[in-house]
């Protein structure tokens, strides 16, 4: 029996990934596009996790705490605060910054890989290296409005009396106003360093594993059209995120400490005293040095590893989905010639 190629009528009615055809990459357009879907979706959908990582990272020191654990706060939050204004909180400078910050950072990502292995690097370094300085790119327009989100996070709902936090923000604009009013713009660059050096590592090492993981998928797989099937591409995108995220917990602990503690306090009173109100840090190290002294690893380094984790595996597993799908959508609807890649 023999098997005859496909006629040019077949090929200009089937979708491309359904063509033999080697592997190109897509227009810088369609991964901003694609980038832009991804992220924003899938911060929207994680945010709810996220609100209860920052609330037991955050939480003062007492015995017993007021959250156990992450479903022991889920449970508690949604009780006492509701969603919009507890678990959702927060929500709007996030999608702010999420959606513009996303695109560049994809967009930074895709033009420093291509870049790089053109001129012979290697595959892990250019992802590596991609990551980092998509990341980097992207921080300057996602850190105030984490600043934002995070402190409207720990606070919760207006005149909050089930969560004591130092913050009692009206809305996202009134936040604004009172962070630059009382602590000045450099304050929406509050924990910058910190940011940064939990982000930039996070995003290197979760591109590197998710690229690696894609190139042994389609492997393993083997499939006619080369590509991953839909649930394989999930399992390598939460794989990916949830051990990125594993690795970075004490630096994103410390991220929130920074974000979230209230102005230095007076000469008199030691920055390096556990006595009074709170621990003020004076920066990462001191940070990471007196968590783990005072609380350990798993209590200081590692608190809120759970939700951690939890949320960068679904929200990567969510964010690379849509990704890898949006870019489908788009190589097809420009095979077909279909608006806005043609006229029909």
């Amino acid at each position: 029996m023999h098997i005859f190629p496909p006629s040019d009528s077949i090929k200009r009615s089937l979708p491309p990934v359904l063509i033999d055809k080697p592997e190109v990459d897509p227009p810088y357009l369609d991964v901003l596009i694609a980038g832009g879907m991804g992220g924003t979706i899938a911060d929207f959908l994680m945010h709810s996790v996220d609100t209860v990582k920052t609330r037991l990272q955050g939480q003062p020191s007492a015995n017993p705490p007021k959250y156990n654990n992450m479903f022991h706060a889920y449970s508690t939050i949604l009780r006492e605060e509701g969603v919009s204004r507890g678990l959702y909180s927060g929500v709007a400078p996030a999608m702010t910054g999420s959606l513009p910050g996303t695109t560049l950072y994809f967009g930074t990502y895709e033009y420093t890989k291509r870049t790089l292995t053109a001129a012979g690097c290697p595959d892990t370094l250019a992802h590596l290296a991609g990551g980092s300085l998509g990341d980097f790119v992207a921080s300057f327009i996602y850190v105030p409005s984490e600043v934002l989100k995070t402190r409207m996070q720990l606070q919760g709902r207006y005149n909050n009396p089930s969560f004591i936090s130092g913050y009692n923000y009206k809305n996202t604009w009134h936040a604004l106003q009172m962070i630059v009013k009382y602590d000045g713009v450099g304050a929406l660059y509050q924990g910058y360093r910190a940011t940064l050096m939990r982000d930039v590592p996070f995003s290197a090492l979760q591109f590197a594993f998710y690229e690696k993981f894609k190139v042994e998928a389609k492997r393993w797989e083997a499939r006619p059209d080369g590509q991953m099937s839909m649930h394989i591409e999930t399992a390598c995108g939460a794989v990916a995120g949830g051990l990125a995220g594993f690795l970075t917990t004490p630096l994103d602990v410390m991220k929130t400490l920074l974000q979230t503690q209230v102005k230095k306090p007076s000469a008199s009173i030691p920055s390096g005293s556990s006595t009074g109100a709170h621990k003020y840090y004076v920066g990462i190290w001191d940070g990471l040095k007196w968590n783990l002294k005072h609380h350990g690893v798993i209590g200081g380094l590692f608190r809120g590893v759970g939700p951690r984790v939890f949320w960068t595996s679904l929200q990567s597993a969510l964010m690379f989905v849509i990704y890898e799908q949006a870019l489908h959508l788009q190589d097809n609807m420009r095979h077909f010639g279909h608006w806005p890649y043609g006229s029909s």
